[in-house]
């Protein structure tokens, strides 16, 4: 089956994981790895130069509001299945751990909700000032450095805890083929808005459709995506 190029598979993806299997997955050329690894590089260090100044006024303003630590290291699981911390900047209060399993313990609709998702559209953890870095997606720039030393990518499937690798079933391997994104088909797609099946449907079609061209089109249309933070809480 020839793959198809282009963000045209945004419109075909498909609606669960087991019909994806159809789908052969295309090897990527060592040339287009190192092009893409470059293209990494570039991006990542000439976003921090020119978001310098954003990126400190932030990281003050975050240690400002309570004093806690500007950033937040939260393991994430990588490439062939690695584990690093993925950087923020901190949109949470300090205690998060012991106030979401109060808050779950106490609500067992929330419960329910971050068992199904691993997300919660009224975190009470979330500071106000929490909440308007995750509406602008501000809080995720500091991926930039995840991206200089090669735990992550610009563009790729969202990295997951370990504790979502379960979702994935047998086509875990596919997203532990690819390095995590930034950005990604997931957050050009309505991100929250879809369920977490279909996300790993979206994850698992990006992966087996890769392309640069692919790449590059979800790069534009992340800008649309972060201005009008469609789907994002």
């Amino acid at each position: 089956m020839m793959a198809t190029s282009g963000i045209d598979v945004i419109e075909r993806y498909p609606n669960t994981p087991g019909q994806i299997d159809r789908v052969s997955a295309p090897r990527t050329a060592d040339w287009k790895a190192v092009v893409r690894r470059t293209a990494d590089l570039v991006i990542a260090t000439a976003a921090i130069i020119a978001l310098a100044p954003l990126l400190l006024t932030t990281a003050l303003v975050v240690w400002l509001q309570d004093g806690g630590p500007a950033f937040f290291g939260h393991r994430r699981v990588g490439e062939g299945g690695k584990s690093f911390k993925c950087w923020k900047f901190r949109s949470m209060v300090v205690n998060s751990q012991e106030r979401l399993a109060e808050y779950l313990s106490a609500n067992p609709e929330a419960a329910l909700e971050w068992a199904q998702y691993h997300k919660l559209k009224d975190d009470p953890r979330i500071t106000a000032l929490g909440r308007f870095l995750r509406k602008s997606s501000v809080d995720e720039l500091p991926q930039l450095f995840n991206v200089l030393v090669g735990e992550m990518s610009i563009v790729g499937p969202r990295p997951i805890v370990d504790a979502e690798c379960a979702k994935y079933r047998r086509y875990i391997s596919e997203y532990y083929s690819v390095r995590p994104g930034i950005t990604g088909l997931w957050q050009v797609c309505g991100r929250n808005d879809v369920s977490y099946r279909r996300r790993v449907a979206i994850d698992v079609t990006y992966v087996r459709e890769r392309s640069l061209l692919l790449d590059a089109k979800i790069l534009l249309m992340t800008v649309p995506a972060i201005l009008t933070s469609k789907g994002t809480y």
